[in-house]
C-alpha cells in the first residue's frame, strides 16, 4: 500500500482490519484496474481460469448457497438474484441454469465485458455503489469474496438491506475465515510470516462469530452459518503449501474428493452439519452466512 499498517480489532464491529485504511480511490484503482492482472493471478481465485478450472467445486459451493434459500422460501421459481462483485459471472450464470432471474454489478471492465456477451444483464460500477440498480428489489443478494476488501463492510451491509434486498429477502456472504486457530498454529510453527494478511488485496479479516456479529449490529436476523473444508489442516500434516502452487493444487484436489465421496454416498447433509460445526469453532477456510433482511 506505500504506507505501514497494522491489524487492528474494530472498535464497533469487533472484526479485524488493516490500520490505516487505504484511501477509496486506491481500493476502487485495485480492483477496477489491477485486481485480474497477471500480477494478482496466483492471488485471485476469482479469476475466469481459476473457476472454470474447479468448477465442480464452485458449483457445489453455489448449490450450497441456493440450497439454503430454498430451505427458506420454500421454492426458488421466478425468484431474484443479484450478485455484487461477481467477477467473471460464473455464479450468475449457474445461478440462470438453475432457473433464477439474474443481475449483478461488477468494478472491472473485463467481468462486465464477459457477462454482457453471455447474454446478462449485469451493471459496471463501483463494489459500494448500488445507484445505478434504481428502484429494484432482489429476493436473494449474494456477497461471495467481497466483503474482506471493504473499507467499510458493515456500512455496506447496510447499504444492501437499505437499497437492494426485499423485505424478508436473504443475503448470503461468504468470506475467508481468518486467523483461524489452524492458520494460526501452521503460521508459527513453520514461520509463514502471516500470509493471509494482503493489503490492498484483503483489507478486512472475519471469522464466523465476528462476521456473525456484524450481521446482527447491522440488522439482520443470521439463519445460519457454516465454515468450508478446514484445508489449513494440512500444513499441520506436513503438506506445506504456501508458495508451492503443485502442493496446494494436491490439497485441493483432496478437499474437493473428500466431499465428492461424501456427497457421492449420501452424506450431504452430514457435511452441511459437520461444516456448521467448524463455523461454531471458528475453524475452516472460508465461513458463509445466510441473513434475513427483517424488514
Amino acid at each position: 500500500m506505500g504506507t505501514e499498517f497494522k491489524v487492528v480489532q474494530d472498535q464497533e464491529f469487533g472484526y479485524l482490519r488493516v490500520d490505516p485504511l487505504p484511501a477509496q480511490k486506491e481500493v476502487e484503482k485495485f480492483y477496477s484496474d489491477e485486481f485480474y492482472s497477471v500480477k494478482y493471478k496466483s492471488f485471485n481465485d476469482s479469476s475466469l481460469d481459476a473457476q472454470k478450472e474447479s468448477r465442480e467445486f464452485y458449483e457445489a459451493n453455489w448449490q450450497n448457497a441456493l440450497y439454503e434459500c430454498q430451505r427458506h422460501f420454500g421454492t426458488l421459481k421466478e425468484k431474484t438474484v443479484f450478485d455484487i462483485g461477481f467477477g467473471f459471472a460464473q455464479a450468475l450464470l449457474y445461478f440462470r441454469k438453475q432457473g433464477l432471474s439474474v443481475s449483478g454489478l461488477e468494478p472491472s471492465p473485463e467481468g462486465v465485458e464477459y457477462a454482457r456477451s453471455q447474454g446478462l444483464d449485469v451493471y459496471h460500477s463501483g463494489i459500494e455503489d448500488f445507484s445505478c440498480v434504481g428502484s429494484k428489489r432482489f429476493d436473494i443478494v449474494t456477497v461471495f469474496n467481497v466483503m474482506e476488501h471493504l473499507r467499510k463492510p458493515a456500512e455496506t451491509l447496510c447499504k444492501i438491506k437499505r437499497e437492494l434486498l426485499k423485505p424478508k429477502g436473504i443475503l448470503v456472504v461468504d468470506v475467508p475465515n481468518e486467523f483461524n486457530d489452524f492458520q494460526l498454529v501452521g503460521n508459527e510453527e513453520f514461520n509463514l510470516k502471516k500470509w493471509w494478511i494482503c493489503p490492498p488485496g484483503h483489507i478486512n479479516y472475519f471469522s464466523a462469530s465476528s462476521l456473525k456479529a456484524t450481521l446482527e449490529k447491522c440488522g439482520y436476523q443470521v439463519l445460519r452459518m457454516e465454515s468450508s473444508f478446514p484445508i489449513e489442516i494440512f500444513l499441520l500434516m506436513g503438506d506445506l503449501y504456501i508458495g508451492d502452487g503443485k502442493k496446494g493444487r494436491e490439497c485441493h484436489n483432496k478437499r474437493v474428493n473428500f466431499e465428492r465421496l461424501m456427497r457421492k454416498h449420501g452424506k450431504k447433509e452430514k457435511l452441511k452439519e459437520f461444516y456448521r460445526s467448524l463455523a461454531e469453532l471458528d475453524l475452516g477456510r472460508q465461513v458463509v452466512a445466510w441473513a434475513l433482511n427483517k424488514a
